[in-house]
């Protein structure tokens, strides 16, 4: 799993938005490494066992060739709270990292395979990810 090696602050804000006014994103939405992406379609947190899912996703299905890029890191903490706990007492405990990922991002990049196998395992990667994505090519 991804996660930071230090964080200036142990919990963050958890930055609500209205997800009426979500704007697409500005970086990271072009291929810079591979042949072939994953772009995002709209908005989700991605956590990092989600990130990880989608890799260990993807190398099966391309196996030894092909090479794999991510292009999005897990660095925000989130919390929960434990079960049948009441309201007040606090915030929760740190769980985990997650990404917040806006439209347009660009997630995964594959290179080195041929383009039909490069783009089945950009699909399954799609599945495990709780967002709608596109699989776009040089």
């Amino acid at each position: 799993m991804l996660l930071p090696k230090k964080v200036k602050h142990r919990k963050w804000h958890r930055m609500r938005r209205n997800m009426s006014k979500i704007t697409p994103d500005t970086r990271g939405t072009t291929l810079a490494f591979g042949s072939f992406g994953l772009k995002s379609e709209s908005y989700a947190r991605v956590t990092s066992n989600q990130i990880e899912a989608s890799r260990k996703a993807m190398q099966r299905s391309l196996g030894k060739v092909g090479r794999i890029w991510i292009r999005i890191f897990p660095d925000m903490p989130f919390t929960a709270k434990p079960p049948e706990v009441g309201m007040g007492k606090g915030k929760g405990d740190p769980q985990g990292y997650c990404f917040e990922v806006r439209p347009g991002r660009v997630i995964f990049e594959v290179d080195g395979a041929e383009g039909t196998l490069a783009k089945e395992s950009l699909r399954k990667a799609g599945t495990k990810l709780p967002l709608k994505t596109r699989i776009i090519s040089r």
